[in-house]
């Protein structure tokens, strides 16, 4: 029996009703009915963008999206940020273009989805440059619309749970790159419960003997602890009610991750981590947390200096809550965490809590304002740090930081991370009084600058009109503020000697070429200065002194047709003929045949020997060996107009099926691309993966091929290589 157009299309809607469903049901909890109309019109918009598309599970592209809505729906997000997650990949991966998005939804939600897009191309390399410069844009991104990292955390939460399918090594890479960057992240905007599952998920990955070793372990324990924790809980449900305090008594279990991350850094046992198992009381107000705290601690003994008050001082991240270790029955510690319901919500929902209280009218939260402030310093980092690694120093010892908390004078609390020094202290007061700090006193004594600070020290810092930042400081400071600070007062004096070097070297580049910069016509290098975006001939100069720019090349435009009349003093460039990089005029160009640059790509050159400038994408593995050498490094861009094709590689994973080859040609055919070279790289019985070298115009037209590829029956995945 044949299947009717009509018969397909209701099969289709049924299976699309089937998807959306459960997420509409979640979403009717929070969302007014047109809100979920809309999230429905980008959920279809996005299953017609993704048609055909599979992941490697087998299952259609379309539930992965679904699935990252969902996640944010549990951090009950709003509406721009649920449709964006929906179309989270369709710039990425289909022929969707960003104007379409702006038309059928609106900007904002644009504007998110072109930030995920963005992320979603930056992969986390051993090399520290690499990784560093990627993990400063996660940084920017966030600082430009938080909601665009949680997109992301959710989308890589999703994909951690499904990460069975994929090879052993990719596992390890993945969870490795969870744990070190993405769970400090979620960690840093109070994600609790995202970022604990993304840790469990990770470790179950990367070290999965050990998961399973101490995964066991606890369920042996809990077996044990059963019976005591129901007996500490009735206790507990007893005396409150007696006491008149209404509250929500929960047994809970420390995750595996948090086990054993204990067991590594205090070098324990798993028997010597007092907190696998607690105890969790929400009240309604933050009186009754104190209320509380004394009632659990009439009933048991604390131990002595375990008591944490992060109500009165909290956490880096905003995180609120009463933490207390007591000695209960049977010789066993037991821990007790007190919180009123907001700041449960905040604990575990962290900076995506905003969303629903904004809705609700609510002004803010500690979270919210922490999370902020956090924002601010890193956009100052970014502004003065010298270079990505500086970056990636600087902010990763805020990600997880194991505070300190010191006192101002006049009783101001500061909270500093762990070995935070007393120049961390002046820094964080004010800028100009770490600059200006010469000695201090710790509780009314004095003690040199390097000292690190202990919980509840009162610090006073003597400062000198006219001092100046120490270099040496730099062997003890741990806050990214403090280094930044220092690097950029020292970075400011380097400058004036890298202007110096710079006109040297540009006047020696002159000379050889017969000329000077006293002879170069003023409207030629205010041409040159527009071209490479600089506002004056200084930042040039400095730039040639600090190996950014090279002088011989600066020279040659400088110098060219200067011998002819003036009326062409003013230009830049020496050719009429069409220019493929721009500030290449002249000189001998070459692509890279490790990574194929195309117009569109981010591109760098390198100075070489006998090849000319040869251009890199700026992501290649091999231009980060060659960063050894930063004085033949250019910086380059494409020119507004180009012509001619291009080469490029594309890597395809197919079933390997009979005329499977041809299919893939007559795909790339019918796109106008022609196909250099065809190269099998790795087959077996059932997956052929192979390397079609092609020739496109710039990446719209690789990506149009790719997709046309992809639409192939058999294709498991379509890459650029």
């Amino acid at each position: 029996m044949t299947t009717t157009l009509p018969d397909q299309r209701k099969q289709t809607a049924d299976v699309l009703n089937a998807l959306f469903s459960p997420l509409e049901k979640h979403l009717a909890e929070y969302l007014k009915p047109q809100q979920i109309a809309r999230i429905r019109d980008a959920f279809l918009f996005s299953a017609e963008a993704h048609a055909g598309q599979m992941r490697q599970s087998g299952e259609p592209y379309i539930t992965h999206p679904i699935a990252v809505a969902h996640i944010l729906a549990d951090l009950r997000m709003d509406e721009a940020t649920l449709i964006a997650a929906i179309l989270h990949d369709v710039i990425e991966d289909t022929p969707t273009a960003r104007e379409e998005i702006v038309h059928r939804f609106s900007e904002e939600v644009a504007r998110l989805v072109d930030g995920v897009s963005k992320l979603t191309q930056i992969r986390f390399k051993s090399k520290a440059e690499q990784q560093a410069a990627n993990f400063r844009k996660m940084m920017m991104a966030m600082v430009e619309d938080v909601r665009v990292i949680l997109i992301k955390l959710a989308d890589r939460l999703h994909n951690m749970r499904t990460l069975g399918v994929m090879r052993p090594d990719k596992r390890r890479r993945i969870a490795r790159e969870t744990l070190e960057i993405y769970t400090p992240i979620a960690n840093r905007l109070g994600l609790n419960a995202l970022r604990h599952e993304l840790e469990d998920l990770g470790f179950k990955a990367l070290y999965p003997l050990r998961y399973r070793v101490l995964a066991q372990a606890v369920k042996k324990a809990r077996g044990n602890r059963n019976e005591i924790m129901q007996e500490i809980q009735h206790r507990f449900e007893n005396r409150f009610r007696e006491e008149g305090l209404t509250a929500e008594i929960q047994a809970r279990e420390k995750r595996l991750y948090s086990i054993y991350r204990k067991m590594v850094q205090k070098h324990l046992s798993f028997s010597e981590v007092s907190d696998v198992f607690a105890i969790r009381i929400v009240v309604d107000s933050v009186d009754d947390c104190y209320r509380a705290l004394g009632i659990v601690h009439n009933l048991y003994k604390p131990l002595p200096g375990r008591f944490k008050d992060y109500i009165a001082i909290p956490k880096a991240n905003g995180y609120q809550s009463l933490h207390t270790i007591l000695f209960g029955p049977h010789g066993i510690s037991l821990e007790v965490q007190i919180r009123t319901r907001e700041m449960h919500q905040f604990a575990e929902s962290g900076i995506a809590a905003h969303w629903l209280y904004k809705a609700q009218g609510d002004q803010g939260s500690i979270t919210q304002a922490r999370t902020r402030e956090w924002l601010r310093d890193l956009l100052e980092i970014q502004q003065k740090a010298g270079n990505p690694q500086e970056f990636l120093e600087s902010v990763k010892v805020d990600l997880f930081p194991d505070e300190v908390y010191v006192f101002t004078p006049m009783g101001e609390i500061f909270e500093l991370p762990r070995r935070a020094t007393v120049v961390d202290f002046a820094y964080a007061i004010h800028t100009d009084v770490g600059n200006t700090c010469v000695a201090c006193k710790i509780d009314r004594r004095l003690a040199p600058l390097s000292t690190q600070l202990q919980n509840g020290q009162t610090i006073e810092v003597i400062t000198a009109e006219g001092a100046e930042p120490n270099p040496n400081w730099l062997s003890f400071v741990v806050t990214a503020k403090a280094r930044t600070n220092i690097r950029n007062y020292l970075k400011r004096l380097r400058d004036e000697e890298a202007i110096r070097l710079g006109h040297r070297l540009l006047t020696k580049s002159l000379n050889a070429l017969d000329t000077d910069l006293d002879s170069v016509p003023a409207e030629r290098i205010e041409a040159l200065l527009k071209e490479y975006h600089y506002n004056q001939l200084s930042d040039l100069l400095r730039d040639i002194g600090l190996g950014k720019r090279m002088a011989p090349l600066v020279a040659r435009l400088l110098s060219a047709d200067n011998s002819e009349d003036g009326d062409n003093a003013g230009q830049v460039t020496a050719r009429n003929a069409p220019i493929t990089i721009s500030g290449t005029e002249g000189l001998v160009v070459t692509f890279g045949k490790c990574c194929y640059p195309i117009p569109g790509d981010e591109i760098a050159g390198f100075l070489s020997t006998g090849r000319g400038i040869v251009v890199h994408r700026r992501n290649c593995p091999n231009a980060a060996d060659l960063g050894k050498h930063p004085e033949r490094w250019l910086e380059l861009n494409w020119a507004k107009e180009y012509t001619g094709e291009y080469q490029a590689q594309i890597v395809i994973h197919a079933h390997n099926v009979r005329g499977g080859l041809a299919r893939m040609a007559g795909a790339v055919a019918e796109t106008g691309a022609d196909i250099d070279d065809v190269r099998f790289d790795d087959r077996d019985n059932n997956i052929t993966v192979v390397n079609i070298l092609l020739r496109v115009k710039d990446r719209t037209h690789l990506a149009r091929v790719m997709r046309r590829v992809r639409r192939e029956k058999g294709i498991i995945k379509v890459s650029r290589s």
